[in-house]
């Protein structure tokens, strides 16, 4: 006779003490990976709470826990967008926060129980990993050189992807990062710089960070318009915007932050990076003490990269080379600012365009991600 409690459970994350266990868990999972970064668990804890992150204003989310013996072996988040149902005018569901020992049970009746939770909605088709949407850590890392992931990039153990093509999943998008050193800059993208600047009169300008309300207005009228055609992406609310840049302010430099403009003043694009905090975090082991604040405050002047997180340009000025102007200027003050690598990401594999302009500035695909889809 099977003894009942050996078997495997998944349950709601109901209460505090639950959430205390899905944030936990990871550390189980990467002990022995030099490459982890902690994540902040106030930030987490922060992210399943409805009166702080504006995700819930309009969608809901459902965490799970995986037990076996009582123990946690697993966790997931089953996530309805409705922002996304509405604009992309399809029944697809999403999960994130996906975590699992190397178990194909423990995986399956995890996404299974995200199944279930879907279909009760209506919906046809699930995707992810995604935490909550892809304007936030989303994929699966499937390939690349070893290393930390830099800030909000996705990193998991490479039983992964098996995990999830075990429990029937398959390859819906896979994602790019392209890392780019200060050596591997062609000289004739500086040349090509002078060319488009006297061509078309733009300038190139950081934020303004006295004027942050303002400028952060210009940027989410871009970002909502430049990337509104790409596969998978979902606008971002007012409140979902203002959330972004309280989190990415501390670590903003405004150097790069940059927008290129016309003669006559008006914004054509808009290009963030911002420096790999990642550095910092993975020394802080996920908790915010006095001493941890210390050592990020140290810590933070020795960050030797950047990510590219948003580089966009209005549709009609696309093609024009004004993405360079951009790319170098970002390349120019982070180096300034003793940030010798960089890395762009992430970028859809069949964004032909990005890709073959990131590569003509001597970058190289060094890692890829990937959402995965299976119909319900």
């Amino acid at each position: 006779m099977t003894n009942p409690a050996s078997l495997l459970v998944v349950v709601p994350v109901e209460s505090r003490a639950d959430l205390g266990r899905f944030i936990e868990f990871p550390w189980s999972i990467y002990r022995d990976d030099p490459d982890w970064v902690p994540p902040l668990r106030r930030d987490v804890r922060a992210a399943f709470d409805p009166a702080k992150h504006p995700f819930h204003l309009h969608s809901e989310v459902q965490p799970y826990l995986a037990l076996r013996d009582g123990e946690v072996v697993g966790r997931i988040c089953a996530i309805r967008n409705r922002n996304h149902e509405r604009l992309h005018e399809e029944a697809v569901g999403f999960f994130g926060w996906f975590e699992s020992i190397d178990d194909p049970e423990v995986a399956e009746a995890l996404l299974d129980t995200v199944r279930a939770w879907l279909r009760e909605r209506g919906l046809e088709a699930m995707r992810g990993p995604t935490s909550f949407s892809t304007n936030e850590i989303c994929g699966l890392l499937i390939d690349g050189d070893p290393g930390p992931p830099v800030i909000l990039m996705a990193h998991n153990p490479p039983y992964y992807p098996d995990l999830l093509e075990g429990a029937g999943l398959r390859k819906a998008k896979d994602l790019y990062a392209w890392h780019m050193t200060e050596g591997s800059w062609p000289k004739h993208m500086f040349r090509a710089e002078k060319l488009v600047a006297r061509r078309y009169g733009t300038r190139v300008r950081s934020l303004n960070m006295s004027k942050f309300k303002d400028e952060l207005a210009l940027v989410r009228r871009l970002y909502n318009a430049a990337w509104e055609k790409n596969w998978g992406f979902v606008p971002m609310t007012d409140a979902e915007m203002d959330h972004m840049a309280a989190e990415l302010k501390p670590v903003l430099n405004p150097d790069l932050a940059l927008f290129a403009e016309t003669p006559d003043g008006e914004m054509i694009g808009f290009a963030l990076a911002i420096p790999d905090f990642n550095q910092v975090l993975k020394k802080m082991n996920g908790r915010l003490t006095p001493l941890g604040l210390l050592r990020a405050l140290i810590h933070k002047r020795k960050i030797t990269s950047m990510r590219v997180l948003i580089l966009g340009l209005l549709e009609e000025w696309r093609g024009k080379g004004i993405d360079i102007l951009l790319y170098l200027a970002l390349f120019r003050n982070g180096t300034a600012a003793g940030m010798t690598e960089a890395e762009q990401s992430w970028i859809l594999e069949d964004n032909h365009k990005m890709n073959a302009a990131i590569e003509r500035l001597g970058g190289r695909v060094y890692r890829t991600y990937r959402l995965y889809e299976a119909p319900l």
